[in-house]
């Protein structure tokens, strides 16, 4: 029998441990390479995300009483079953995020990584005791799980950003709801799924897909403790308000406009190898990734696009799937609309007097002609102040910026409303030494253009692109996931019965 269009299917979403398709609202989820739809996502309504918090809940008392050991065994066998599945993931993030498969695998591989540190539980969560503070007295602080937790996640990152925030979170005792990006959501439920295979109990991981009603459901729930966000500013400051004034912790990560300074004496042919991949990678939808280069001197920002101008040359666009000769090392933007948007920053920047040396916007993939492409582009005399300097691009968009002194280039970026990462190109240990010292940024590299923590330290920025008081992952995750109980106790022996005592109590003997 032949169709005129692929056979249409809906994700639904994971609750007590079953699929529950809620149909009453759907919306198509594309392939960035093709155009084209054969999958709907069920959007949650307040009812459905109710009933996955209220899973949770129930399923909370017994895992909260789990010991840490158990929890972290159901990890080290998800690690297996992640591995074992890898390239089924891969492939789920391909065709519905767009970019190239190697970079889908270096993802999943980063979340996994999370997973890992989370199967260590048992130590993280050990605490503190000391024996006698005072006389016949000790005391010791334990870690305890808050309760129902939520995690909201983004489109760039499907598999990754969950795994930021759940498996840390249930590995301290918690239950989890975790609402991924409507636009890209099949990884997240397969992963949820391979959660459960690995034997977390029902209820432990629930999943909703949806958009702002399922957000408001988490937002407002009085029974959720804690929300964990990774996305852009506007939506970061709304969470995080809106979370707190309903007496929830909350961690909301914002958006980024991340600056890579290069030195008179840096090794220009490194420099522009980090760039192409720092700018152009995952078709620059990264939160760490670099849209601006900061030459410090005209020499320097000369050569620099001279080398980027020639690598983009040899660039390979179109989609992910194509593994032929090396495969494809850029795939399309994820959405129609994030295309548009996208286009309409390169346009305003034209029109705002920057250069546009290399101009993406007319490419066209041979066989792909409605798939989201557009092409790398590259800007000279980008200045502060334009829209494509200030505002975050989420494309293939870099602009250089020339500065005569790496002072000029600090105070750059530490005047910018974001703060999330930067780096230094340098063979100087004092100019390095002076930049991370002085820098106003959270995550910073030297000669290394993306510093994206590792599992076991923490991921966040400052100024804009972090609201809450902790970081993502990594040692921070366990603070944010637990509230510290300290217990001090004291056994009288000899059946000595004490007087009253009305001064403050100390520990002195």
């Amino acid at each position: 029998m032949q169709h005129d269009k692929p056979i249409t299917r809906t994700i639904g979403h994971l609750i007590d441990g079953q699929i529950v398709t809620d149909t009453a609202r759907t919306q198509p989820v594309f392939n960035p390479a093709t155009g084209q739809s054969s999958l709907n996502v069920a959007l949650a309504s307040k009812a459905t995300v109710e009933q996955a918090i209220a899973s949770s809940e129930k399923a909370f008392p017994a895992w909260r009483n789990t010991p840490p050991l158990k929890r972290a065994r159901v990890m080290s066998k998800l690690k297996v079953l992640l591995e074992e599945h890898a390239d089924k993931i891969a492939a789920m993030i391909t065709a519905e995020h767009g970019k190239v498969l190697n970079d889908a695998h270096g993802e999943l591989q980063r979340g996994i990584e999370n997973v890992e540190y989370a199967s260590y539980a048992p130590e993280l969560l050990k605490g503190e005791h000391s024996r006698n503070v005072g006389p016949g007295i000790d005391s010791w602080a334990e870690h305890q799980p808050l309760g129902v937790c939520a995690g909201i996640t983004p489109f760039n990152f499907p598999a990754m950003v969950p795994l930021w925030m759940w498996p840390m979170a249930v590995a301290c005792g918690n239950t989890f709801v975790l609402k991924p990006s409507e636009r890209d959501p099949s990884s997240a439920l397969l992963i949820a799924q391979l959660a459960l295979e690995a034997g977390l109990p029902p209820g432990v991981l629930n999943v909703v897909n949806g958009d702002k009603e399922a957000v408001d459901a988490l937002l407002h729930s009085p029974t959720v403790k804690a929300i964990s966000f990774v996305g852009s500013t506007p939506i970061a400051e709304y969470i995080y308000s809106e979370g707190t004034k309903n007496g929830k912790r909350v961690q909301a990560l914002g958006g980024a406009k991340n600056h890579a300074v290069v030195m008179p004496d840096a090794d220009i042919a490194n420099a522009v190898s980090a760039m192409m991949g720092a700018a152009y990678g995952s078709c620059g939808e990264r939160c760490m990734a670099v849209p601006l280069i900061v030459a410090v001197g005209d020499e320097v920002a000369d050569q620099m696009i001279a080398g980027l101008k020639t690598e983009i040359a040899k660039m390979k666009v179109g989609p992910g799937t194509q593994t032929d000769n090396g495969g494809n090392d850029m795939g399309p933007l994820v959405t129609q609309p994030h295309f548009e948007k996208v286009r309409g920053y390169v346009d305003q920047g034209v029109k705002e007097g920057a250069t546009l040396l290399v101009d993406g916007r007319g490419l066209k993939v041979k066989g792909h002609e409605d798939g989201y492409f557009l092409g790398p582009c590259l800007f000279d005399h980008v200045k502060p102040g334009m829209v494509i300097y200030q505002e975050e691009i989420f494309g293939p968009v870099l602009g250089i910026v020339r500065v005569p002194s790496l002072e000029e280039a600090m105070q750059l970026i530490n005047n910018h409303e974001y703060g999330n990462g930067t780096c230094i190109f340098t063979r100087d240990g004092e100019a390095a030494r002076h930049f991370t010292d002085h820098i106003q940024v959270g995550m910073v590299g030297v000669n290394v253009p993306l510093p994206v923590p590792v599992a076991y330290h923490s991921f966040g920025g400052w100024k804009r692109s972090l609201f809450g008081d902790l970081h993502a992952y990594g040692p921070d995750a366990v603070r944010f996931y637990t509230k510290r109980k300290t217990i001090t106790q004291r056994w009288p022996s000899g059946g000595v019965r004490e007087g009253a005592v009305f001064s403050f109590p100390s520990h002195h003997a």
